[in-house]
């Protein structure tokens, strides 16, 4: 078996929809893909985004937000851009990568964590997993 592809979700805070996906494929997909996360301009990670994922049994707790600018030399193959931001934001990767781009609504709205807060969390979770989902068996197909 050859090099696994890598694969970068990109956000622009890189705290909550880029994070979750790349939890999801990591999990979902076990050692198919390096997978990775950034944003245009990072924050960190949101512990609404931290608390829906343990509910799936992933933890993404020991993430970190980073800048898209630490991963340009990294050889990435397929860029999947999770926000529309994130699209108009992003830097030319130096080779030909694939782009992939999913318009995932910003389940940001404050930095609260409480059950009445999860609710726009799980609907992105949910979404980022269908489309993770399909993205495994087009690369799989």
């Amino acid at each position: 078996m050859g090099k696994r592809e890598t694969v970068i979700f990109i956000c622009t805070g890189n705290s909550c929809r880029s994070q979750m996906a790349e939890g999801l494929l990591r999990n979902m997909a076990g050692d198919l893909f390096e997978v990775f996360s950034a944003g245009s301009h990072p924050s960190r990670l949101h512990p609404a985004s931290i608390i829906v994922m343990d509910e799936l049994g992933i933890d993404i707790s020991n993430h970190s937000a980073d800048s898209i600018d630490e991963y340009l030399d990294k050889n990435i193959d397929i860029v999947i851009s999770v926000c529309d931001n994130a699209r108009q934001a992003c830097p030319s990767f130096p080779r030909d990568v694939q782009q992939i781009h999913w318009s995932i609504d910003d389940p940001f709205h404050g930095w609260g964590s409480e059950p009445g807060d999860l609710l726009p969390y799980r609907e992105a979770r949910d979404i980022l997993k269908d489309r993770i989902k399909s993205f495994i068996n087009q690369e799989l197909a």
